[in-house]
């Protein structure tokens, strides 16, 4: 079945290049393909293109399709090109030729248009509960760990006492901005283009308020024509925004990575997390980082791969866009994974309270006497030369007894300004708002047999 179909066959070589993985991709989509026609019908009712009857009987349709899709009982039929038609399909074999009439003022174009912002909504609301968790998990290591000193890195060189509690905090605090990203995400994508058709509008005197209201989207993209060349704009962004916390967590893996191994021994990662050698006994592999390390990477070249597929179409509809969704749709759940084992390994790590007690990290602690000669008097540059030469000398004895203040740094982590711009942060999303629209919609009609 094809909505476009007229009285001709299309070349079946043809059809399988042009539905390519649609109905595979689509899946991804079912769910909100039926919340947007809930409430396309719904206004189509209030503009009188529906009978009150008529949007009874389809919405408690769409209502058993929605749980059917909720318990994993629906599919894409072989010869349904994509899950408008699929759905479209049910209502007519259960309602008859009412089931033809949900599409009335509106396009694939547009119906996909909102599918897909209605999917990263609800996928950027996953991914933003995740950065959350892991945020969680690195703000206690850090404040576990406050206290305990290790070497700070400049070119891979020992350089100057950093801590745990910095360590730990300095990724929880990247977190913070990879949330600012994911709420600029967020305010594009929330943003409604139902209505827009092909990208032209209707003459049809839709109410596209209304369908605003009714979806949980705080406002609409207005301009029809600019809600088509939205398409691939959106999941640019998204994908930026998907590829800044996969950033830090790449970061954060190649850390890990470095500090497990037998040359450094800062921490430890839980035994269970860790996989083994086909012929060496003692080995311990950190495959489970190695592997965030990897897929964070090829995360990172999303906005890329979106850009080069959208990148220099005219204003319109274009097929190319439908190639985005291979890229775009599984993504979500590669980041999500990613953040889950990282939150799951955290927790677990062990942290090596011991590190200063071997020698070769004395020179850290240079700094510290240069900085308590000039507060006592010594010019810096005398300081500096003087405490240079004591190192080549080995006559260098470090002070380990330290203390900095200031804000951000080892005595004085911040951390409770940190969670709370993350509460701050998180608080501007509003989820609550779309989580009762969505409800609203769902839920069975007053005093009816569903």
């Amino acid at each position: 079945m094809k909505l476009w179909e007229k009285d001709f066959e299309i070349n079946k070589e043809i059809e399988r290049f042009t539905v390519g993985r649609d109905r595979e991709m689509d899946m991804y989509l079912a769910r909100y393909d039926v919340l947007g026609s809930m409430a396309h019908i719904t206004m189509l009712e209030s503009i009188g293109l529906l009978s009150a009857d008529e949007l009874q009987a389809l919405l408690a349709e769409l209502r058993h399709i929605y749980t059917e899709i909720e318990r994993g009982e629906f599919v894409i039929e072989d010869d349904i090109e994509d899950v408008h038609s699929q759905v479209e399909l049910l209502l007519t074999r259960r309602l008859g030729d009412m089931g033809k009439k949900i599409h009335s003022g509106r396009s694939r174009n547009d119906q996909v248009l909102v599918d897909l912002k209605l999917f990263t909504r609800d996928a950027l609301h996953r991914v933003a509960d995740g950065v959350v968790s892991l945020f969680d998990e690195l703000i206690a290591k850090s404040n576990q760990y406050k206290d305990i000193l290790m070497p700070g890195y400049t070119h891979l060189q020992v350089a100057m006492p950093s801590s745990f509690g910095l360590w730990f905090g300095a990724y929880a605090e990247s977190l913070v901005d990879d949330m600012v990203m994911l709420l600029a995400a967020w305010r594009i994508t929330n943003r409604n283009p139902l209505g827009s058709a092909a990208g032209y509008g209707s003459s049809f005197p839709l109410n596209r308020t209304m369908t605003t209201q009714l979806l949980g989207f705080e406002s609409m993209d207005y301009n029809v024509v600019y809600a088509q060349m939205g398409r691939g704009k959106m999941e640019r962004n998204v994908a930026f925004a998907l590829a800044s916390v996969a950033g830090t967590l790449a970061k954060l893996a190649f850390d890990a990575c470095l500090f497990n191994s037998q040359n450094f021994s800062f921490v430890r990662l839980p035994k269970e997390c860790t996989t083994g050698s086909s012929i060496m006994p003692h080995k311990k592999n950190p495959d489970v980082f190695e592997l965030i390390r990897a897929k964070s990477n090829k995360l990172q070249s999303l906005p890329y791969q979106v850009t080069m597929i959208m990148n220099n179409l005219p204003c319109g509809y274009f097929r190319d866009l439908q190639i985005i969704k291979e890229v775009f749709l599984p993504a979500f759940d590669e980041l999500n994974d990613c953040l889950e084992m990282t939150a799951y390994i955290i927790n677990r790590m062990e942290v090596n309270e011991h590190i200063l007690d071997n020698p070769m990290y004395d020179p850290m602690f240079s700094v510290e006497e240069v900085n308590r000669l000039a507060a006592a008097g010594m010019p810096f540059r005398d300081a500096y030369k003087k405490v240079g030469l004591d190192i080549e000398a080995g006559r260098f004895t470090p002070d380990r007894d330290i203390h900095h203040t200031h804000e951000g740094s080892i005595g004085n982590l911040c951390n409770d300004r940190i969670a709370e711009l993350m509460r701050q942060t998180v608080g501007e999303f509003h989820f609550e708002q779309v989580e009762e629209a969505e409800k609203r919609l769902t839920a069975p009609s007053p005093g009816g047999k569903e």
